[in-house]
């Protein structure tokens, strides 16, 4: 996992373009006011968007990987959200400018012959670079998209020249995906990736059970419920540069302890799933807390996201 202070590096860019592209979503062209070249990404990449106000949020990259000047996002209206997709929605316009992070990739496509992605709603998003992807290297592939209606399934244009690939189920004509159907028979090799809201990737997970391991990959827009935390009582945070302690309380999370002794680690979400305040570990056991770091990760202890993350021992020594 790689190091919070290179997500928090951030540009400004112009919005290019903005767009409808289904009911309750827009897309966004970001580009540099200058025409430089943007950094890299790769499928599965997010960015931040940091908005007046100070509202920080994380949208998928959708649009062509090797273009180096321009970013495209999609963005859903979220009614209970916290403001940021209505600020997009109803104030954001093409020529204003807004913060934009680095991307990076929690959602990380790796090489198979064999992929089955499935995209629920504004979960199409990160799918649609994997889906180019999949295309340059020849691998097999079948995308089911599904959503409450056709006309709330952004981006379907772009899907119709991959023909009889894309499997459309708006669920008003056809339903909820049969995903034992489209699984098939337990096999080496296939990649599954899903994206959308949590009762599909619920599902997903509960059709993937007697699958091995390597075979899901998931992005979830809010994280599971983890249950109680492993202790009720406070705990330590040690900042080794700072060579400062502070006491998280139980109502506290360990980004607002480290806010008292004037540590701001930006974070997105504040939920575990976007990966923005991603810190190393460096003494100590994590309970960790987040849905984003693998079985392998959490053992390995050397990382934690101090948005929900807490600690099981008495102290934990971060580097910050």
């Amino acid at each position: 996992m790689q190091d919070a202070v290179a997500a928090q590096v951030q540009t400004t860019l112009r919005v290019a373009a903005k767009n409808v592209v289904a009911e309750g979503v827009v897309s966004l062209v970001l580009k540099a006011a200058d025409g430089a070249r943007l950094p890299d990404w790769t499928p599965g990449s997010h960015i931040d968007l940091v908005l007046p106000g100070g509202l920080t949020r994380q949208y998928s990259l959708c649009g062509d990987r090797w273009d180096a000047y321009e970013y495209r996002v999609g963005v859903l209206r979220e009614p209970d959200g916290r403001g940021g997709s209505a600020y997009v929605h109803d104030r954001l316009k093409a020529g204003d400018t807004v913060g934009v992070s680095r991307p990076r990739n929690n959602f990380p496509l790796v090489p198979s012959k064999d992929y089955l992605f499935i995209a629920g709603g504004i979960g199409i998003t990160p799918l649609i670079p994997m889906i180019h992807q999949a295309e340059l290297t020849g691998a097999d592939w079948n995308l089911v998209y599904g959503g409450r209606t056709r006309g709330s399934m952004a981006f379907l244009d772009e899907l119709t020249p991959y023909g009889g690939r894309v499997h459309i189920v708006p669920e008003d004509e056809q339903g909820r995906p049969d995903l034992h159907a489209w699984l098939g028979e337990v096999r080496d090799g296939l990649r599954v990736y899903c994206c959308g809201p949590a009762g599909l990737l619920d599902a997903v997970e509960n059709a993937c059970a007697p699958w091995p391991a390597p075979t899901l990959w998931t992005e979830r827009f809010s994280a599971p419920d983890q249950g109680a935390p492993v202790r009720d009582e406070p705990f330590d945070i040690v900042l080794a540069r700072r060579g400062a302690t502070v006491t998280v309380t139980p109502d506290m999370t360990v980004i607002d302890a480290m806010r008292t002794v004037g540590v701001d680690l930006l974070s997105s979400c504040m939920e575990g799933v976007c990966g923005t305040c991603e810190t190393t570990v460096l003494d100590g056991v994590v309970d960790h807390r987040d849905a984003l770091l693998t079985a392998e990760d959490r053992a390995a202890g050397d990382c934690m996201f101090p948005c929900v993350s807490r600690s099981c021992t008495d102290r934990l020594v971060l580097d910050l």
